[in-house]
């Protein structure tokens, strides 16, 4: 079994335990001035084990399943075995749990002191993921669920950051914009150092190469 597979399985098992109890998500999710006061640091990685309601949870782990494992097994998890051989789940992993606490980082200095502030849920940790499969592969088409107009992964990737952003600096959502951004970043922050640091895989070059070269033709296709 994949590990993505397994991430999915044991999140959606904490998720639905947690809708119908409340102790559970209140020991659980993510709560700024619990962090820094009664040292409840894990709250950083633990929200990601929790979410809002079902169409919340299913919307997070499908796109987890999609660009993590991939519909033939293209997804980054493979990617990672490939370019790293044994480390490559190992590292994958170290990717997706790192990301939970690293996309919250900015959150926690805005609200550390913001007793009515609360955080769920593994957007940023996933965002990790897809940014990592635009990295590797930034001419593959992404697009929205039930919307059959496809992009390229890089620029889907830029518009992703840029209505993030600005919807971030709106406000006035119940959505953790921020904890997407910082996700997305930190994805390709962390595969360009592993491919530096444990191959001679130039993620980089790769990447420009793709896009310069890039079809015109084929800028948006539809299915």
């Amino acid at each position: 079994m994949s590990i993505t597979i397994i991430i999915i399985v044991i999140t959606c098992i904490v998720s639905f335990i947690s809708f119908s109890n409340s102790d559970l998500m209140d020991k659980l999710i993510f709560y700024p001035p619990a962090a820094s006061e009664k040292n409840g640091w894990y709250r950083f990685f633990s929200c990601g084990l929790i979410h809002k309601d079902i169409p919340h949870l299913l919307f997070n782990m499908y796109a987890l399943y999609l660009f993590g494992q991939g519909q033939n097994k293209q997804g980054v998890e493979f990617e990672f075995d490939a370019i790293f051989n044994e480390k490559g789940k190992l590292l994958y992993l170290l990717m997706y749990v790192a990301s939970l606490g690293v996309c919250l980082i900015p959150t926690y200095n805005m609200h550390k002191n913001n007793y009515q502030y609360r955080s769920l849920g593994a957007s940023g940790a996933v965002s990790a993921v897809v940014f990592a499969f635009i990295l590797f592969n930034p001419m593959q088409g992404v697009g929205l669920i039930f919307i059959p107009v496809f992009i390229p992964g890089f620029m889907f990737g830029i518009l992703y950051l840029v209505i993030s952003y600005l919807l971030d600096r709106k406000g006035g959502s119940n959505i953790n914009h921020s904890a997407h951004i910082w996700g997305g970043l930190f994805g390709v922050v962390f595969t360009f150092i592993a491919c530096s640091l444990f191959s001679n895989y130039a993620v980089l070059t790769y990447f420009w190469e793709a896009v310069k070269n890039m079809d015109l033709s084929k800028l948006f296709t539809t299915y």
